[in-house]
């Protein structure tokens, strides 16, 4: 009678500890830093963005790409727009180019 009580508790200590475990586990994988970063930046004559690979930057984009005209983008929401497009090209091992037709489907002012 008295060791199956000893058996209880410890399995219900094993399980307490083991979830424990888990909940720490999860809490690890959801808080790794993501590796690439995009950020926007102003321009003289509008907006830029840079796509950083663990602090060290890698695309450094002030001007529209695809277009003949070297301007830059005219609003900063434009500009991420385009540099999560481009993140999400290399998180998906694609080349980071960008395409004039892309541009349109993503709304931005040529």
């Amino acid at each position: 009678m008295m060791t199956t009580k000893i058996k209880k508790f410890f399995w219900t200590l094993l399980q307490k500890n083991l979830i424990v475990f888990a909940l720490l586990l999860l809490f690890i994988a959801c808080a790794k830093k993501e590796a690439l970063r995009t950020a926007s930046f102003k321009t003289n004559s509008g907006w830029g963005y840079t796509i950083a690979y663990k602090e060290k930057i890698v695309i450094k984009q002030s001007i529209i790409p695809v277009i003949s005209d070297t301007k830059s983008f005219e609003t900063e929401r434009d500009a991420l727009k385009v540099a999560n497009l481009v993140k999400q090209k290399l998180k998906q091992n694609l080349s980071p180019t960008v395409t004039k037709n892309e541009l349109i489907l993503l709304k931005i002012k040529l």
